[in-house]
């Protein structure tokens, strides 16, 4: 069956909007299954610069379908302020194949308001959230206060749900947070707005995607985040409001566990985190910097300042478990160009004893120490070469050491920002 999944295999930023984007130039589908605008996917084609937080990454292919999936939390404003990216920049047909699922979850207004109030309240204790609203929405969804998509298409049940959900909101805000309440008033004339805006777009997204599954066309599911962000997987409490792992894609997607699924991680060549939480191979020297200007990594979302460090197999080898990946990606790799040695994390030191497991216990997280294997470096710049064979012989070796320690194939490597910066090693399609 030619369906792809494509999840990160550590905290996020590994690269992903770009794959999906070169892997589209075969697919037919692309379905975004969770998160929201917390999510920063961005895709260089012929040097400009797109950056999507809820459409697909695929959008800039033509005849590609892109579906923002019932796992998705989606806000209207931002999605709209996308969507008029696209027109603007000679997309404008692109638009007839977005599609929303009815199913999926809006963040509204008073999210947004809580998630700073929430992170606020936690102090020091702080997740480091995005502000967006991301965990209000799907604490939202499970509590059964959430408002849907396919809510937009009866205005009548709009205001009897959103005052049901402000009567309880504003009290939150009055009597704990000590805030002014919410306007009703203000918050549903604004969605009455969006609603005119964006019914054209929001389907019964199932037929949709089981035609493309009977017809045996190409898809892929966009994960967003990382395995290690994951709710259940991840480094909890310090993890995102979803299920970034495959599993949780296909059911994002509104799909049960279908066989001869490719399961493609995405890594990058060494490992960034946001926000706050364990990180074992963090670099707090010149290396850390080094490797944050040369990557250019600062949160396409946020804009902060992404915590670098090497590359951390201990993490790898667990996504490849949780996941069942089947392939692996490298992004990234040419921002290793300069370093005269490379470390990979084998093991962690977790007090007197050696570990190839990720730790349980919270305390064991904060005191692991990376076990580093050291590797030759190499000197040039590999951003030009289309080869794999023509890569230097230390970037080969690289490749190949993480090969044999993950014992999965790496199907693709990055060397640069562009589409055309890519260098395939195995098809997905």
């Amino acid at each position: 069956m030619p369906l792809a999944i494509i999840s990160g295999t550590h905290w996020g930023d590994e690269g992903k909007g770009k794959i999906v984007d070169f892997i589209s130039q075969k697919a037919n589908m692309v379905i975004r299954a969770q998160g929201g605008s917390n999510a920063g996917h961005t895709v260089v084609v012929d040097t400009k610069k797109y950056v999507f937080h809820l459409i697909p990454s695929g959008i800039l292919h033509p005849n590609i379908k892109c579906i923002l999936g019932d796992g998705m939390v989606i806000d209207p404003a931002d999605l709209l302020q996308e969507i008029q990216f696209l027109r603007e920049n000679g997309w404008e047909d692109s638009l007839q194949r977005l599609f929303i699922s009815e199913k999926a979850h809006l963040v509204m207004p008073y999210h947004r308001l809580f998630d700073q109030l929430q992170e606020s309240f936690r102090q020091n204790s702080r997740i480091g959230t995005t502000g967006r609203g991301i965990g209000p929405a799907y604490e939202d969804k499970v509590s059964r206060w959430g408002i849907r998509a396919v809510d937009l298409f009866n205005m009548d049940s709009l205001k009897a749900k959103l005052q049901l959900v402000l009567n309880y909101k504003n009290i939150l805000l009055e009597k704990v947070f000590e805030k002014p309440p919410l306007s009703f008033e203000k918050i549903f004339e604004q969605f009455e707005n969006y609603s005119e805006q964006l019914k054209p777009y929001i389907v019964h997204v199932l037929p949709i995607i089981h035609d493309a599954l009977a017809t045996n066309q190409n898809i892929i599911i966009e994960g967003a985040q990382g395995t290690m962000l994951d709710l259940d997987h991840g480094t909890y409490p310090y993890v995102t409001s979803s299920h970034p792992v495959a599993a949780g894609s296909l059911l994002g997607a509104g799909l049960g566990p279908l066989s001869d699924i490719q399961s493609i991680g995405i890594c990058k060549a060494y490992t960034s985190r946001v926000g706050e939480g364990p990180f074992p191979t963090e670099c707090l020297d010149h290396t850390g910097e080094a490797l944050r200007e040369r990557g250019g990594e600062y949160g396409s979302t946020t804009g902060r300042p992404r915590r670098c460090g090497w590359l951390d197999g201990v993490v790898l080898k667990y996504a490849v478990q949780i996941n069942a990946l089947t392939s692996l990606v490298i992004t990234k790799l040419d921002v290793l160009g300069g370093f005269s040695k490379i470390y990979f994390c084998t093991h962690y030191r977790i007090g007197n004893r050696i570990s190839s497991e990720l730790p349980i216990q919270p305390y064991d997280w904060k005191i692991a120490q990376p076990v580093y294997q050291e590797l030759e470096g190499w000197e040039s710049d590999i951003s030009n070469i289309q080869y794999y064979n023509d890569l230097p012989r230390a970037t080969r070796d690289y490749i190949e050491f993480i090969e044999d320690f993950i014992e999965i194939p790496v199907a693709i490597l990055s060397v640069g920002q562009d589409r055309k910066s890519t260098i395939v090693r195995k098809e997905i399609f």
